[in-house]
């Protein structure tokens, strides 16, 4: 099963959900505000695909951090950031086929669905 996490007012996500939707791809959405995410889950995308790319450093959630606590990011602060803030994962992350893929892009989701 294809499941596609993110939050459910993000453009972004909109964006990802018509694409699946028109496509006629069968996905779950998984809200990670409501629904949340295990430490091990995070961890476990971290390895497939570097930590830098999971964290969102352009949106408001961010922004609103202290110089210290942005100071000196590396892998398992940012991994117990996520856990703690989710909304702070990038938008949206869709798991396929064992992979992950962090963002959206129709070409990139042309590749993975053709």
């Amino acid at each position: 099963m294809t499941v596609i996490y993110g939050i459910k007012n993000c453009d972004t996500m909109k964006k990802a959900m018509k694409w699946l939707d028109s496509h006629d791809v069968d996905y779950q959405f998984h809200d990670v505000r409501k629904d949340g995410l295990t430490k091990k889950h995070i961890t476990a995308w971290a390895k497939q695909v570097e930590w830098e790319a999971l964290l969102n450093t352009r949106g408001m959630t961010w922004r609103k951090l202290s110089d210290a606590e942005r100071d000196g990011m590396n892998k398992t602060r940012a991994i117990d950031l996520m856990f703690q803030q989710p909304a702070i994962i990038k938008r949206p992350v869709l798991e396929h086929k064992k992979a992950i893929y962090v963002g959206f892009k129709p070409d990139m989701y042309n590749e993975i669905f053709n």
